[in-house]
């Protein structure tokens, strides 16, 4: 009992503090670059809490986590810019006022979306297992990419490697006059909240939702059969687990956090283009949950906000380093050396994660033999 009050205890002092946060360093002049990190990272959070499902919880490994992210910032962008209305008129004469979007919407649209494209992902490699499902995996997210990148002929969808710009904010209420214009500072009791504190607190509450669902799903059945399919899949299949079943559910429920983040990514940019879902963005969200603690939420959300925040804390550090050296480094190739140090240093120290879940069901430690001397003197 004392633990639960000390936990809720704990949890309501960091609610107060996150709130908090923003106001506090804009009322101290750090101005709004730093909270618009602090909204970049919560949206890898996002990211990588889906990628949990699938690697920490299921124990499947995906490269092409990316992808889902990319087909949810694309929704939105064909749905909430005027480039669908240039390009098709027949959809200019049914919606003549534009397609305006709001975020009740856009939300169940992102992660049905995603949910679908993950089903399809995961229909084809049921019966693959490491290596080989990483490959397929990554494949299915440059293709992705690729596809967005050229879908621009016979007819032009993605507007190619030019991207999508002049993309609506989100927005909260009638698409006539919305309550909230996450776009345009808000207006309160005379403070003005910026738009990009605005973004911080909707992302903020889609991560403590998300945890909540997180956290559900671990301890509910679904999520048992889940951790029995990554411990052995094998003998869950034995016990009476269905494994198709519970895999392709991981795969959807996995790219529905994706696809979410995408959307919210896209109305926060404001601009969307292949480029932005390389590669390197799927590895960076592998590190972050490898990092913090595969199959442990509260390790996830650190290693996200760690690998999130620390190119652009390093980037303080990198310009010194570049002065001492007679500006014979450069500072960006001289960040991502520190990026990577710092990645190797963790895991050497702690090669489980720095947060990692506690073991269950190991075997008892056979006792040495000078236990049992003692025992039986």
């Amino acid at each position: 009992m004392q633990s639960m009050q000390t936990k809720i205890v704990v949890f309501v002092l960091c609610a107060l503090a996150l709130l908090a946060l923003p106001l506090v360093m804009q009322s101290v002049g750090l101005g709004n670059f730093w909270i618009r990190i602090l909204a970049t990272a919560l949206l890898y959070v996002l990211l990588a809490l889906g990628l949990n499902i699938v690697v920490g919880y299921a124990g499947l490994l995906d490269l092409g986590f990316v992808a889902f992210y990319a087909v949810g910032a694309y929704m939105y962008a064909l749905l909430a810019s005027p480039h669908l209305f240039e390009t098709f008129p027949a959809i200019a004469a049914w919606f003549p006022n534009g397609l305006h979007t709001p975020i009740w919407m856009v939300i169940p649209l992102a992660a049905g979306l995603a949910a679908i494209a993950g089903v399809l992902l995961g229909t084809p490699v049921l019966k693959l297992r490491g290596d080989y499902l990483a490959i397929v995996t990554l494949g299915f997210g440059e293709i992705i990419r690729v596809f967005l990148n050229n879908l621009e002929h016979p007819v032009n969808i993605t507007n190619g490697p030019r991207g999508l710009d002049r993309i609506d904010p989100m927005t909260i209420g009638p698409a006539a006059e919305p309550w909230v214009n996450f776009g345009k500072p808000l207006l309160v009791g005379g403070f003005s909240i910026p738009s990009v504190t605005l973004y911080y607190y909707l992302f903020l509450i889609l991560v403590v939702a998300s945890v909540v669902i997180c956290h559900r799903l671990e301890t509910s059945r679904i999520g048992r059969a889940w951790m029995a399919i990554r411990e052995d899949e094998i003998a869950a299949k034995a016990m009476g687990i269905n494994t198709r079943n519970m895999k392709l559910l991981a795969f959807g429920m996995g790219a529905t956090f994706g696809g979410v983040s995408g959307s919210m990514f896209a109305a926060f940019q404001g601009f969307v283009s292949p480029e932005s879902f390389s590669l390197m963005e799927s590895v960076m969200i592998v590190a972050m949950v490898v990092l913090g603690g595969m199959g442990h939420l509260p390790g996830v959300v650190l290693g996200a906000l760690l690998l999130a925040a620390l190119p652009e804390v390093l980037r303080a550090v990198s310009g010194p380093l570049q002065q001492l050296t007679g500006g014979r480094l450069d500072a960006s190739i001289l960040r991502q050396l520190l990026i990577a140090l710092a990645m190797i240093s963790i895991m050497l120290l702690r090669p489980r994660g720095l947060w990692p879940a506690r073991e269950h069901g190991k075997a008892a430690s056979q006792p040495t033999p000078a236990d049992g001397g003692a025992a039986k003197a």
